[in-house]
């Protein structure tokens, strides 16, 4: 059940730090006012700061699953 939790991580990981990537790169192409000259600006969003945030994103997820679907009912006998 672990690695089923861990493969959905992974997967939701990558689709939300792939959203927050894009975001990110359109922020940052605002702020300092990347050139938009063919394409510059896309291109540093699309091929930067998506890929980072994929990666990350998944490493996240999937070690987060991870860990909440390996630790042990700690509850189960009340004091």
């Amino acid at each position: 059940m672990t690695v089923v939790l861990v493969l959905v991580g992974l997967f939701l990981g990558a689709i939300v730090g792939g959203v927050l990537g894009v975001g990110a790169g359109f922020l940052w192409t605002s702020v300092f006012h990347t050139s938009d000259f063919e394409g510059y600006s896309g291109m540093l969003v699309f091929f930067t700061f998506m890929p980072i945030g994929i990666i990350a994103g998944a490493l996240i997820g999937g070690v987060g699953l991870g860990v909440l679907g390996s630790r042990e009912n700690v509850a189960k006998d009340p004091p």
